[in-house]
């Protein structure tokens, strides 16, 4: 989880990858209006974010009930507790991984990004609505996505639920 820019689906996929696991990419699920509302450097408000985490918590259980021996792995932004708490719906296995970063670093790297939806003006109004976790692996975004793999690994292994 973390703001647009800190590495969360290259991150997210190697780790999956990594373990053999399923990959969701959050941004898929968001409705059409979504994706043209922040193309536009419109912020999402929580109404407009109700049908993507519909969405994207029945992918989360469908994943979970089609490969019932793997675990999943989800890249999204998650900027908010109570979003997080409908994600993981009670389950206490869940692990959260903030990837945390600054917003000029972030600013510049959504600048220099020409491949995805989300307008870079839009970086402020998340670092607003952010509510970093209270309980979560927190890593610095500017980290190397391998050295960031690496390290969840290395936390993952310690968790009780592995």
């Amino acid at each position: 989880m973390g703001v647009s820019g800190s590495g969360k689906t290259t991150v997210a996929r190697g780790l999956a990858e990594r373990l053999g696991w399923v990959f969701l990419e959050g941004d898929a699920f968001h409705p059409a209006a979504n994706v043209e509302k922040m193309a536009r450097g419109i912020p999402l408000d929580d109404d407009d974010r109700r049908p993507w985490l519909s969405r994207l918590q029945a992918a989360i259980a469908q994943a979970r009930t089609d490969y019932p021996d793997l675990g999943v792995v989800v890249a999204c932004s998650a900027l908010k507790q109570a979003y997080r708490d409908r994600l993981s719906c009670g389950d206490n296995e869940m692990v959260w991984v903030y990837l945390k970063g600054e917003f000029e670093p972030l600013q510049q790297r959504l600048q220099g990004r020409s491949d995805h939806f989300m307008s870079p003006t839009l970086l402020a109004s998340q670092f607003a609505d952010l509510e970093e976790p209270q309980e979560a692996i927190v890593l610095d975004s500017g980290r190397s996505p391998q050295t960031l793999i690496t390290t969840i690994l290395k936390s993952l292994s310690n968790h009780s639920s592995m």
